[in-house]
């Protein structure tokens, strides 16, 4: 491993996360606010709780009570009035539908006078889940939709209608008391309803778009999932405002400032990355290898959400495949590509994402290890973990989408 590549990706990393914290952001939405009747908060996604304390210690006892429901390891303390819970993500569990629960009923009863204080990010889709079929069969879709390689809006469009608290159906639960919104996007162009399927946002997609998606990845569906595909969403609200905070358009300027402040010149390829992770890794080597030897310490950086067909039963998730795809046409190439999740867990793993250089490949060739094989398996992330290729942050506390790296030192 080329260890000043990896210092500087680490720092570029390190950087890029502390600049899209979504606390200032909270504070500044919320900055000469006031409100006249009751304030309660309900908080959902893996940023859920680094927001909740953000608003609590804004309002303090302006706040009366709270709900904040957030992935397995991201509640780093108590909240005063708070009810912190923890639940599964990607697929929702019995925590995700009694966390769910608990903000219905907190927001029950209230009057046109009170406000819920709505902070949602990414994850929010598994997360904040009341389901109108069995949880057994939302489990199932969710499965088959993370399997098949569908986008993130062509899967939040099938869970909308799955759900009594997605597409705008949690503002209406909420009514009539007004719902004051502060998002934290994790969906490239910061599409509202779409951003952890728009729970306090009337929603654009149709019926008939549900069921293109069902047809077009052969989704196998009970009855009741088909019924519900069928079930229109909330087209307007009345009852809410919004405030998006964070993107990954931040996450990609904070990235490019940190390449120069290390000495690379940065360039944005794009901040819309939507393609399978291993062509997105490819392609980034692809990148470096063409301007090798031009003399010049260059920073390429792409933006978004990749995606992973699954193909086999291994260990990983999109940042690491993608890392992992781009080590052969690294060989030979005094650079490095890195991709990460500003969330920091990739995947149903502890990692936020993978690092490789020009000596990865052959690193791993000689632990009999053959990287297209390992990308059949979907196995990156053991792969990464013998030559050192794991980049682990522990829960960051926001959630603003992925930033890939591509890093060259001539």
């Amino acid at each position: 491993m080329n260890s000043k590549l990896r210092q500087d990706a680490d720092a570029i990393v390190a950087a890029s996360i502390r600049a899209v914290q979504p606390d200032e952001a909270v504070r500044r939405a919320l900055a000469g606010r006031t409100f006249p009747g009751r304030v309660v908060l309900v908080a959902a996604g893996k940023a859920a709780w680094q927001m909740a304390k953000a608003a609590r210690d804004c309002l303090g006892d302006g706040i009366e009570a709270g709900v904040v429901v957030t992935k397995y390891g991201h509640v780093k303390g108590p909240l005063p009035g708070i009810d912190c819970r923890e639940a599964g993500h990607p697929v929702p569990d019995e925590n995700s539908f009694a966390g769910t629960r608990a903000a219905l009923d907190l927001v029950r009863g209230l009057t046109e006078r009170d406000t819920v204080l709505f902070l949602l990010s990414g994850g929010g889709s598994a997360l904040f889940e009341q389901p109108l079929v069995s949880g057994e069969a939302l489990q199932d879709v969710t499965r088959q939709l993370l399997a098949c390689g569908a986008d993130i809006v062509e899967t939040n469009t099938i869970r909308k209608r799955l759900s009594a608290v997605k597409g705008g159906r949690f503002a209406q639960a909420c009514a009539p008391a007004r719902v004051f919104s502060i998002v934290l996007s994790d969906i490239l162009g910061d599409p509202l309803d779409m951003i952890a399927s728009g729970p306090a946002c009337p929603d654009s997609s149709t019926c008939a778009q549900a069921r293109a998606v069902a047809k077009k990845y052969r989704l196998r569906l009970p009855d009741e999932v088909r019924a519900c595909l069928d079930r229109e969403t909330p087209k307007t609200l009345d009852n809410v405002e919004t405030q998006i905070t964070g993107s990954v358009r931040q996450l990609c300027a904070a990235a490019a400032e940190a390449c120069r402040a290390r000495g690379y010149e940065p360039l944005l390829l794009t901040d819309r990355l939507c393609c399978q992770a291993k062509e997105a890794g490819s392609f980034l080597a692809s990148v470096l290898a063409t301007h090798a030897g031009g003399g010049r310490r260059l920073a390429f950086l792409a933006g978004g959400e990749t995606v992973v067909q699954l193909t086999g039963s291994g260990k990983g998730g999109r940042n690491q495949e993608l890392a992992l795809a781009a080590a052969p046409g690294l060989e030979g190439v005094n650079g490095a590509v890195f991709s990460v999740g500003s969330d920091g867990t990739d995947g149903p793993t502890d990692a936020a994402g993978g690092y490789v250089d020009g000596e990865t490949a052959a690193a791993l060739r000689a632990r009999g290890l053959d990287v297209y094989a390992v990308l059949r398996d979907n196995d990156a992330y053991h792969a990464l973990q013998v030559v050192d290729g794991l980049i682990v942050t522990g829960p960051t506390g926001t959630n603003v989408n992925d930033v890939a790296v591509a890093l060259l030192q001539d």
